[in-house]
């Protein structure tokens, strides 16, 4: 598998909305973001474009139209972002992280369920 290429904030939010929306223009994801925050079109073409070039997205012509989409699955990047998270900030310790993450925010009963039914697992 090729080197991690750990997405920056605005990569990560361009990546949520292509994985929301499936394959999508500059435009729909420039209107998408704008709706979120204010950003100029100019910096969201370059930014799709240095995803690109980092393999975060692939680019395709459909029509006319050059499509960006997500290289990776949702999961996939986020269990690698997860993996990187736990060997930088907690030496590799998943309970660390576990704990840390619950010692900051009350998990809904909803999610202390789904906990509770990976650790029986």
């Amino acid at each position: 598998m090729a080197p991690f290429r750990r997405p920056t904030n605005a990569e990560l939010a361009i990546l949520r909305l292509l994985w929301d929306r499936g394959p999508s223009t500059v435009r729909e994801v420039h209107d998408a973001l704008g709706r979120r925050r204010a950003v100029r079109y100019t910096t969201t073409l370059k930014t799709l474009q240095v995803m690109h070039e980092k393999g975060l997205t692939l680019r395709e012509n459909h029509r006319g139209l050059h499509l960006h989409r997500a290289r990776h699955a949702e999961q996939d990047t986020l269990g690698r972002l997860v993996t990187d998270l736990i060997d930088r900030a907690f030496g590799g310790s998943a309970s660390k992280l576990v704990i840390q993450a619950l010692s900051n925010r009350r998990a809904s009963p909803e999610d202390l369920r789904e906990i509770k039914r990976l650790l029986d697992g």
